[in-house]
């Protein structure tokens, strides 16, 4: 989806540490859209994931100061910036569900607080622990933050094969806030208690993100932004869909791991297939209902 060109942005929802984003330690790495290759390869070779997500890029220093950069961000300021640079539209993507999710929420008598949306190059630390861009894009419970290197974005396109548009970079970023809305509503840490295997607590965590992700695409373009009649994005077309659906699938477990090494094994999956991924996100899409999202309760995912 596009922007309206004349839709006004809030960078303050946004640090942007692209200046100086440094490595720390400690902590469990945070829920993310694909995890990583390298984390996925020690994972096949029997490496416990959690211990390794704590190596990734890990110096051995000292945590580095982090600097904001407050000026590169600050200057996106309209919907047409969104549709010109990447991290304008992340940043306009989260001004969007930031404005959707506190209404939506509201007769689930769940208040939403807004999430500090985290752009960086490289390398940052986290609450979680250090991350690197190997892990793509994830949400922190512990410091409750999303964390997106705009890098990633082109590896989605070269590395996954996804389409390049722009919904399936927004599917990006409404997935790591949907890990926010079960951080809100309790249910996050069941990822943690059933961490591998197809039809496992994480796989059914990672594509309930997904179906939450469709629920905002089924009504982004329906919600006005703060001060305004006009929502952020203006209506989905059918392209804007496949682009989304292209993303998800390029994300799955399945086919990252035949990428990665011939073969693909459902015992090790965190994620979801990429055949789930589409199909949870095509449930939240087409009922726009929270109950339908409901993973952990059907048999099957």
């Amino acid at each position: 989806m596009t922007f309206n060109e004349g839709a006004r942005l809030d960078p303050s929802q946004v640090e942007d540490r692209r200046g100086g984003g440094g490595m720390g330690r400690g902590g469990k790495m945070g829920l993310g859209l694909g995890g990583g290759l390298v984390v996925l390869i020690g994972a096949l070779l029997g490496i416990n994931p959690d211990l390794l997500a704590g190596m990734v890029g890990d110096t051995g220093q000292p945590p580095a100061v982090e600097q904001t950069a407050g000026s590169a961000i600050s200057s996106c300021v309209s919907g047409a910036d969104a549709n010109a640079r990447l991290d304008c539209r992340i940043l306009g993507t989260a001004n969007s569900l930031n404005t959707f999710w506190p209404a939506y929420l509201a007769p689930y008598k769940v208040k939403y607080t807004v999430p500090k949306t985290v752009i960086f190059s490289s390398s940052v630390s986290t609450a979680c622990g250090p991350a690197s861009t190997d892990v793509g894009p994830f949400y922190c419970p512990g410091d409750n933050k999303a964390y997106f290197d705009p890098a990633f974005f082109s590896q989605l396109e070269t590395q996954f094969g996804s389409s390049g548009g722009p919904l399936a970079q927004e599917y990006v970023v409404a997935h790591e806030f949907g890990h926010h809305v079960q951080d809100l509503l309790g249910t996050i840490g069941k990822a943690q208690q059933d961490p591998r295997g197809a039809q496992s607590a994480s796989v059914r965590t990672e594509l309930q993100a997904d179906c939450y992700a469709g629920i905002w695409m089924r009504h982004a373009s329906t919600q006005p932004a703060p001060g305004s009649s006009s929502p952020f994005l203006r209506p989905l077309k059918q392209q804007d869909l496949n682009d989304a659906l292209s993303a998800a699938s390029s994300v799955g477990d399945d086919r990252i791991q035949q990428a990665a090494t011939g073969h693909s094994n459902p015992e090790t999956w965190t994620h979801g297939s990429s055949a789930q991924r589409q199909h949870w996100l095509s449930t939240g899409y087409q009922s726009g209902d929270l109950a339908s999202c409901d993973t952990f309760s059907v048999p099957k995912v």
